[in-house]
C-alpha cells in the first residue's frame, strides 16, 4: 500500500519509488493519471486498474497474481491507498489468503489538513464525504452534534458552500471551522474561523469554490450540551406531526439525550 503525493510531486518518500521500481506490477485507480506521476519518476512497471466500478471482480485476479508469488504494489490516484478510495475488499482478501499486505507510508490529506488546522488532534474522527443530498447531509450533521473529538470530511467544489451553510445550521454559526483547499498543490489556501465567517469568504471569492477541499471541523465543548430550552423547542416542532414516543425518540437519536428524560418531557409539553 504506497501512498503518492495529493498535489506536489516532491511529496513522495524514497521507499516508495524504490518499491515502485522493483515490483511486478502497479495497481492504480486510473492508469492514465498514475501513469503521469511514475514518468515523472522514471519508473515503467506493468500496471492494472483497481476502482470502485472493477474491485470485486478484478480482487481474484490479483489474488491469483499474488499467491503465483508477484509483488503488486496498489497506489490511489492521491495520497494514502483506502482512505475514500478503493482497495478495502482487496486488502481483506489477502489477509484471508496470508498475504503479507505492507504500508509504505506518506502524503495524506486528512493529516495534513489536522496538522494545519490549530484545532486538537489527539482525539479526531473522519467522515469521509458528507452526503450529496441536503436533506441527507442535515440529518447526518445532526448525529455529529455532540460529538467532542474534532471531526474531519472531504468535500467537492460543487457542495462546499452548501455544507458551510448547513453546517451552520445544525452546529450554530460560531462553530469553528478549516477549510483546506487544495493542498500542496499552487493555489493552496487554508480559512479558519466561525463557520458563518469561512461560508461568507467562501461565498465572496469564486477562486475559494474551486479545487479539492478538506474541512476541519471543532467538536462540540465537552460541556456544552443542549439546554432544556433547546429540547423543549425540538420536541415541540416533532409533536405537531409525530405521537409523544416517537417524538421522543428521534429527538434522543437527533440530541444524545436520553429518551426517557425526553419521553417525559415531550408528555408534559403535548398535555400542555
Amino acid at each position: 500500500m504506497i501512498a503518492t503525493p495529493i498535489g506536489n510531486r516532491d511529496d513522495i518518500t524514497l521507499r516508495a519509488i524504490n518499491v515502485l521500481r522493483e515490483v511486478d506490477r502497479i495497481l492504480a485507480e486510473d492508469t492514465r493519471h498514475s501513469r503521469r506521476l511514475l514518468d515523472h519518476l522514471g519508473i515503467q512497471r506493468p500496471m492494472l486498474a483497481l476502482h470502485e466500478h472493477n474491485e470485486d471482480e478484478a480482487s481474484q485476479r490479483i489474488i491469483d497474481l499474488l499467491l503465483q508469488g508477484e509483488s503488486l504494489a496498489l497506489i490511489s490516484d492521491a495520497g494514502t491507498p483506502l482512505i475514500s478510495d478503493p482497495g478495502f475488499p482487496l486488502v481483506r482478501q489477502c489477509r484471508e489468503h496470508g498475504i503479507a499486505v505492507i504500508p509504505i507510508p506518506g502524503a495524506s490529506a486528512v493529516i495534513a489538513a489536522l496538522s494545519v488546522s490549530g484545532l486538537p488532534t489527539d482525539r479526531f474522527r473522519f467522515e469521509g464525504f458528507l452526503p450529496r443530498k441536503q436533506q441527507a447531509r442535515l440529518t447526518y450533521l445532526q448525529t455529529l452534534r455532540r460529538e467532542t473529538a474534532t471531526v474531519v470530511f472531504y468535500e467537492s467544489s460543487h457542495r462546499i458552500e452548501e455544507s458551510l451553510k448547513d453546517i451552520a445550521e445544525v452546529m450554530g454559526a460560531q462553530r469553528h471551522v478549516v477549510v483546506a483547499r487544495e493542498l500542496t498543490k499552487v493555489h493552496e489556501t487554508v480559512l479558519a474561523g466561525a463557520v458563518d465567517d469561512v461560508y461568507a469568504r467562501v461565498c465572496d471569492d469564486e477562486n475559494q469554490r474551486k479545487g479539492e477541499f478538506v474541512v476541519v471541523m471543532a467538536g462540540m465543548p465537552a460541556d456544552d450540551g443542549d439546554s432544556p430550552g433547546d429540547a423543549d423547542a425540538l420536541l415541540s416542532v416533532l409533536l405537531e406531526e409525530l405521537p409523544v414516543k416517537q417524538a421522543a425518540g428521534l429527538a434522543a437519536r437527533i440530541t444524545g439525550l436520553k429518551k426517557n428524560a425526553l419521553y417525559q418531557r415531550a408528555l408534559a409539553l403535548s398535555k400542555g
